[in-house]
């Protein structure tokens, strides 16, 4: 057990810092409120139109696609570094698994899901 000693003081460490750090600012951080603070914030510009309309479902799908995508090129840079290790046998599965992704590329551009009218 004494190899967890480090570890336990470095997570007891990590939350004293958490806790310290909002404590500190609810102590000593400013508290006036007025409006233009209440307001919602989007990139260090005023909100152009109102917080309550309803976004196209299309933000939602660019949204996915990019996680979709982003997973692929997760799995993808490591594939690559060990592709002489894992020979035809890595190859055929990476081939399985971007043929699977480019079905999915294909059915929503059918769709029209990347059409921005």
């Amino acid at each position: 057990m004494n190899e967890y000693i480090p570890v336990l003081i470095m997570l007891v460490l990590a939350a004293a810092t958490a806790g310290g750090m909002l404590v500190a600012t609810s102590l000593i951080g400013p508290k006036k409120s007025f409006v233009d603070k209440m307001e919602p914030f989007e990139c260090g510009e005023s909100p152009i139109v109102s917080s309550k309309l309803r976004f196209s479902i299309k933000f939602y799908l660019v949204a996915l696609f990019f996680v979709i995508f982003d997973i692929e090129a997760v799995y993808a840079y490591p594939w690559a570094v060990l592709f002489k290790d894992l020979g035809m046998f890595g190859f055929i599965e990476m081939m399985i698994f971007l043929t699977i992704l480019a079905i999915g590329l294909i059915y929503v551009w059918r769709r029209g899901a990347l059409e921005w009218d």
